[in-house]
């Protein structure tokens, strides 16, 4: 008899075999042999009430979710203001804090006649978890430059975002008078929060466009730290960020202070967001050789092209390599920070997400980086670092569609209200 009828016989026998074997064994009830997701298809995927409980502080000098650990969600929402005066200004910014304090800290939902519309939208239940959410406003150019009683109290680095050389800016994506960042370990926390800011503060907020990321998570090394996360063309992102515990560097890098920014405006911070479309298709068939050459870094574990076994924190010494032999001077990394004594000064701190929207009408996948970064000067930050970008051999797979530049406000304190300042400085002035 020929293999391929005979080896299934064989199969057969075998799992009689087996069988008959377990009979002799004491029965189980057949619902203990089932994983518990096959005996409850309709069952949502298992909570953990550890990471649920988790909380961030919502009060302090800084706002949270900047320096903060980024957890794996994320949105980024602008939105344009209907202000008619300083006392709506205030009257939103009341309204703002006291509902970001309370959806960061958790609780129990208050309840209404059902003949009324529900307090929320009921998406995650009678009872609020933390779940690790920040909530962080910044405030837009535009609203600087469209309301006369915040004439002269613009921060001093604040600008429109302009279109660099590779843009493709799409103005249904670009600016805003407000920008709320929304991280939290679940995006329906994130999602949650947004409408509950959407539902209480309609009077005030039109959101005009939103994006939402997500960070993949990665397990820790055998030295017990863990790596960068990857970006959807498959490299490590943040290999080189500054230390955001180190309280002495982010006030030289990322918090605002200074003679030259308004009073109200010191412990804040310029936020540069931008959409970046990555043109996944086009990477995915590029030699891995001269992936690594575009990046200035090893794909699979984030080294540098100097010191490929060394790991991805590994400093690049590129003075070693003047001619650019194992790093090209053309590498991303090399051109945004050549490591000098000049360049430190254009440090900022890195805290992206990645983003997949579905497919556009060509049939490409519509996925890239919501690029988020904070610092203390945008023009010597983010700026400065995308004009030696510009040409780069990157760009010719990837596309910014949008983003915009926004000012964190400092952070509040128990009793107070974010911008507080900003609202007395401009009651007098």
């Amino acid at each position: 008899m020929d293999d391929h009828r005979t080896l299934p016989r064989r199969a057969l026998l075998k799992a009689l075999a087996l069988g008959a074997a377990a009979g002799a064994l004491p029965a189980l009830p057949a619902r203990a042999q089932q994983p518990e997701q096959a005996r409850n298809v309709d069952a949502a995927p298992h909570g953990h009430a550890e990471s649920a409980k988790q909380s961030v502080p919502f009060h302090g000098p800084h706002q949270a979710g900047i320096t903060t650990p980024r957890p794996a969600n994320g949105i980024v929402a602008a939105f344009d203001l209907v202000l008619g005066s300083l006392d709506d200004f205030e009257r939103m910014l009341r309204l703002l804090t006291e509902r970001a304090a309370f959806l960061t800290a958790g609780g129990v939902v208050p309840q209404r006649d059902p003949k009324l519309p529900p307090a929320d939208s009921g998406l995650l239940g009678p009872v609020i978890s933390p779940d690790n959410l920040t909530i962080t406003v910044a405030l837009g150019d535009s609203l600087f430059q469209n309301q006369p009683w915040l004439a002269g109290l613009k921060p001093a680095r604040l600008q429109r975002m302009v279109q660099f050389r590779n843009d493709a800016l799409d103005p249904a994506l670009c600016h805003g008078d407000m920008s709320i960042q929304f991280c939290a370990n679940l995006q329906d926390t994130c999602l949650y929060a947004l409408r509950d800011i959407l539902k209480n503060l309609s009077e005030f907020v039109v959101l005009r466009w939103m994006v939402e990321g997500s960070v993949p998570p990665e397990l820790p090394g055998p030295d017990g730290t863990t790596p960068s996360a990857r970006n959807f063309l498959g490299f490590r992102d943040g290999s080189a960020n500054p230390d955001a515990t180190d309280a002495a560097a982010m006030d030289r890098i990322v918090w605002t202070g200074g003679e030259d920014e308004p009073q109200w405006a010191h412990g804040g911070s310029y936020q540069a967001v931008r959409i970046i479309r990555n043109l996944v298709e086009r990477w995915d068939r590029t030699p891995l050789r001269e992936q690594e050459r575009i990046f200035g870094r090893m794909k699979d574990n984030g080294a540098p092209l100097d010191a490929p076994e060394a790991g991805e924190r590994h400093t690049p010494d590129y003075a070693a390599d003047p001619e650019g032999t194992a790093t090209p001077h053309s590498a991303h990394i090399r051109l945004a920070n050549p490591r000098t004594p000049d360049s430190q000064k254009h440090l900022m701190l890195r805290r992206p997400f990645n983003y997949s929207r579905g497919a556009l009408k060509n049939g490409q996948l519509d996925q890239g980086l919501l690029f988020i970064a904070w610092q203390a000067d945008l023009q010597a930050g983010f700026i400065a670092v995308q004009e030696k970008l510009n040409g780069e051999p990157l760009e010719e797979y990837i596309k910014p569609i949008g983003g915009g530049y926004f000012f964190a406000l400092p952070g509040v304190q128990p009793g107070d209200y974010l911008g507080s300042a900003l609202v007395t400085a401009a009651r007098r002035s």
